[in-house]
This record gives structure tokens, sequence and C-alpha cells, in this order.
């Protein structure tokens, strides 16, 4: 089975096409919450979503857009866009997200959004964080995102210790049978100072997981955003990938 892993969309459709486009046939995408939120096109990318074979986890926008997450911990441009998003979703979308569940199970794989340990809203950001994670999974593999940036952080089970490192670029690597935490980085709004999609194909034939980044037209997701009154700075740090 092939897997399109990808996380926070965040309601750009510009870099959620471009991510289709690039991965090439896939039976199935793993979709690590956030598909909504900070962007303009919110309904159009859980259609498009909606649209395709997929398993999706709740992610903190997502819920926080439905008002089933308390935002008073929202700096005031999330909040903003957040409040936004909330007007715009029709009724079936709202259901969707509603539905989406914290956690997720497959195979060799445990699918969240923020951590095993706090799937909505902890962030994985270095290797103590990951070790302290370990306990709370119990596959082999751990599936996250809300960082925006990729990397795979590799533990010790038997001594609770990580080490991170990030995946080479388009060049499929072996899965690693030590236990994993994976972030595949952010669709809709990296933060690791590349302005590009960032995603991950599986290939659970070949037992392969390769890193791939991919353009698309930001121009036109930050006119779209500002012409709809999202806050500038949200649009502007797109160019920048931060």
């Amino acid at each position: 089975m092939h897997y399109l892993v990808l996380s926070d969309i965040h309601s750009n459709l510009n870099a959620f096409e471009a991510v289709l486009a690039d991965a090439g046939p896939f039976d199935q995408i793993w979709c690590l919450g956030d598909v909504i939120g900070y962007g303009p096109q919110p309904n159009e990318c859980i259609e498009r979503l909606k649209s395709l074979p997929h398993i999706c986890v709740a992610g903190n926008h997502d819920w926080a857009s439905i008002g089933k997450l308390d935002i008073s911990a929202f700096n005031t441009y999330a909040l903003r866009a957040c409040l936004w998003t909330r007007k715009q979703l029709t009724p079936d979308n709202w259901e969707f997200i509603e539905n989406l569940p914290e956690k997720l199970v497959e195979d060799r794989f445990t699918i969240v959004h923020g951590s095993p340990r706090h799937p909505i809203w902890e962030y994985i950001t270095d290797p103590g964080m990951a070790a302290a994670n370990l306990p709370y999974f119990d596959t082999t593999y751990c599936l996250f995102g809300h960082t925006h940036k990729p990397i795979v952080y590799a533990c010790d089970d038997s001594h609770s210790t990580c080490g991170g490192f990030v995946l080479p670029l388009n060049e499929p690597a072996p899965i690693p049978e030590e236990r994993l935490l994976i972030n595949p980085g952010g669709v809709g709004q990296p933060r690791d100072h590349d302005p590009r999609a960032s995603y991950f194909l599986l290939d659970l034939e070949r037992n392969t997981i390769g890193y791939r980044r991919v353009p698309y037209p930001i121009e036109e997701t930050q006119q779209l955003m500002l012409s709809l009154g999202l806050p500038r700075l949200l649009a502007e740090r797109l160019s920048v990938g931060w």
C-alpha cells in the first residue's frame, strides 16, 4: 500500500493541490490534522480531502474553528483567522470536522496531530519531548504534525532516549525497525524557513519513506487571504516559510 502522509493543510488549497499533483498515485491519504485554520479556503480543502480516499485525525485549529477547543491561548492572528473560519464552514463540513477522532491506529502506525500523550495540543519539538511520549503509544511508529517542521525522532525504547534527523529530500529511505516518531512538516504553512509544501510518501510494500517538497503559487494564496480580510502577517509569512 502507498500512502500520502501530510499534515497542516491549513485551508491552503493551492498548496494542497500542488502536493496532490506532485505525489503521483497513492492508495490513501493519512492526514495528521489541521485541515483548516489560518488560510483562505477551508471548505474547499475539506471538500478536496473528502473527495479522495483518506483517514484524518483532528488538529487544534480544526476543533478550535468549531468551538470544540478553548481558543484563549491563541495569538491575535490565529484567533482572528479561527473566528473567520468558523463563519465560513458549511454544515456538512462542520460535521466532518466535529467527527474527526483524536487518534487512529493503522497497522504499525499511531496517527495523531500533536503527540500521543496529548493528541490535539502538545508540541513535540525536541528529542526529550519525543522520548517522554514513548509510553503513550504501543505501535512501532507514530506519525504526528502540529509543528509544521519535518523531522524524524529515532528512539531506543529500552533506554527511553531519542535522536532527531531530517530525511534526505527526494530519496526514499528504508524504514528502520526501531521506534520512530515521524513528522511530515506542513503543507499549507511550513515553519522551517522553506516555503515549499512539505509531505512524506510511505510505501509499505517496499518498506520505504520519502520526504518531498513542492512549490505552489504562494502569491495567489496571499492575495486571496488579503482580499478576504485575513491578517496580513499570516499571508506574508508564507513567503518565508515561517
